[in-house]
């Protein structure tokens, strides 16, 4: 079959990281390759203990990239993006290997992309449909609240897996998670640099005849709270002075000191008023 989606002109890859998985692993592979070619297909196998190495040595002409040992999902994604990044890839679109998300919408990542070229485009589920597990449901608005406190940024999922990652940023940051965490150290970072997010609709589905997902929910939520922890303070010392100070908020302010049609005595009471309200 041969390839719909055109990845090439955005230069992409598909990055699909896998931990025992082997249920739905096959068939997830199998619907990329007949929607883009396999040369852009790169699947880390996070050493995985069931029969996933057995069945990637089926797709020969997919680049499979192996740890020894289990490390993290975040581990898996970091060598992904540094592997896609050497080989010249602009941008990397990742999918779970659990069969939740539907290889088609790849195409629904790839438009966007189009449109807003440097931006992270988030696949966003509808978390409100039926047979949506309740931890994930909790999870992700507990993530998007933090994500919102950390960088102003209003998005309605972000702890989906489904991602088209611009690599140059990414290239020049130094990551730190290992575990399910990094998904939320990247996009909280990646906004600190100045680089935007596009949300997009995407279809997903939760079968727990297949699905097999490795979230252990107090060990996983507690090095979330943990890494959270660190980005508040974070941006509290470094990011909210740096664009609170930045050269389009003293614009705006200048803009507003100057109306040539409002007295001196308004445009201090004006501003002050502003800058009360902006610490409270």
């Amino acid at each position: 079959m041969h390839p719909t989606i055109n990845l090439e002109e955005i230069n992409a890859c598909i990055l699909v990281p896998t931990y025992n998985n082997d249920k739905t692993l096959k068939r997830v592979v199998e619907e990329i390759l007949s929607l883009v070619p396999a040369n852009r297909v790169i699947v880390v196998n996070d050493g995985s203990t069931d029969q996933t190495a057995e069945i990637l040595k089926n797709f020969k002409e997919v680049t499979v990239l192996h740890n020894e040992s289990n490390q993290g999902k975040g581990f898996s994604l970091r060598k992904g993006f540094r592997f896609a990044h050497e080989k010249g890839f602009q941008y990397a679109i990742t999918i779970d290997s659990d069969g939740q998300h539907y290889p088609q919408d790849i195409q629904l990542l790839v438009e966007q992309v189009r449109l807003n070229d440097g931006n992270v485009i988030m696949g966003s589920r509808n978390m409100e449909q039926a047979g949506v597990p309740g931890k994930s449901s909790f999870g992700n608005k507990f993530s998007n609240f933090w994500f919102k406190v950390e960088t102003w940024i209003t998005l309605p999922d972000t702890q989906t897996g489904f991602r088209a990652y611009p690599l140059d940023p990414i290239s020049k940051m130094r990551l730190f998670t290992t575990k399910f965490e990094l998904e939320i150290e990247v996009i909280v970072r990646l906004a600190w640099r100045g680089v935007g997010f596009t949300p997009v609709p995407i279809r997903v589905k939760y079968d727990p005849e297949e699905r097999v997902s490795h979230f252990r929910p107090a060990r996983d939520f507690f090095r979330i709270s943990v890494l959270n922890t660190v980005l508040f303070i974070l941006a509290i010392v470094w990011y909210y002075p740096k664009k609170f100070f930045s050269i389009k908020t003293w614009d705006a302010i200048k803009k507003e000191a100057v109306k040539p049609e409002e007295t001196n005595v308004r445009k201090a009471s004006s501003l002050a008023f502003g800058v009360f309200m902006g610490i409270v």
